[in-house]
């Protein structure tokens, strides 16, 4: 399975900040992962530009789940498609604490992402009261199964695991942690969509880096990365790619 590595910029980068997709390009001639970068909105139709000519993809950070309406300040994956976006991060850590996004509505965004020829990436992680009290596999799979909708498949979906006590702090799981919640999410997937759950990519996210790339990449069922900070320079984010191969 050709692995995927995805980077989310949050919100960073102004026009600025472009110059790192054309130094990525120089420096991933080589890469035979798939990569994705994910800017602002701002700079999607930019970047996309930019990265014309190149292997990499460019993503979007979330949608609205309606293709149209009375929503001031979103954006549907139609507009997202329209100005190149190829992928869309959807029920991302921060977007389901800070602003109380469900499994139900995640799902909607995935179904909306599907419906206009977008692939999803469907994020899911436990705190770390839930890993504490000994939930995380239990939470992560009931995610899965709730995030994601019936129009998802391996051609136009894949999982994020981001435990969010990592997420920002640092903090790493240990290689048997990340092991046991990937293989849970590989049992969900083939138990909710058959034979075609074992082509579904599963990313690890979460304090994700060049020191540790390469031992978190080399776990069976991960079959790629989200990352955040260290996206945001080409040369860091050349060094994870290069790790995934």
């Amino acid at each position: 399975m050709r692995k995927l590595v995805v980077g989310n910029w949050k919100m960073n980068g102004l026009a600025a900040s472009l110059a790192e997709i054309e130094a990525l390009k120089g420096l991933t001639s080589s890469a035979t992962c798939e990569i994705v970068v994910c800017p602002p909105f701002t700079l999607i139709e930019r970047a996309t530009a930019r990265s014309h000519g190149s292997s990499i993809a460019i993503g979007a950070q979330d949608c609205h789940s309606e293709a149209t309406g009375a929503y001031t300040g979103d954006v549907s994956a139609q507009m997202l498609a329209e100005i190149g976006a190829r992928f869309v991060i959807v029920g991302h850590s921060e977007r389901r604490s800070t602003y109380q996004e469900t499994d139900m509505s995640v799902a909607a965004k995935a179904r909306a992402a599907h419906a206009a020829g977008l692939t999803s990436i469907i994020c899911v992680g436990e705190t770390q009261s839930e890993r504490d009290l000994g939930k995380a596999i239990e939470i992560v799979t009931r995610q899965v199964i709730r995030s994601m909708p019936t129009s998802g498949a391996s051609e136009n979906t894949a999982i994020a695991y981001e435990p969010r006590w990592a997420i920002g702090s640092g903090l790493v799981p240990s290689i048997s942690q990340v092991e046991d919640v990937h293989a849970a999410i590989r049992e969900t997937l083939v138990e909710r969509v058959g034979a075609d759950g074992r082509a579904i990519r599963i990313l690890y996210g979460g304090s994700l880096k060049p020191s540790n790339a390469a031992s978190i990449f080399s776990i069976e069922n991960v079959d790629g990365g989200l990352i955040g900070g260290a996206s945001l320079k080409a040369s860091d984010f050349t060094a994870i790619i290069a790790a995934a191969g």
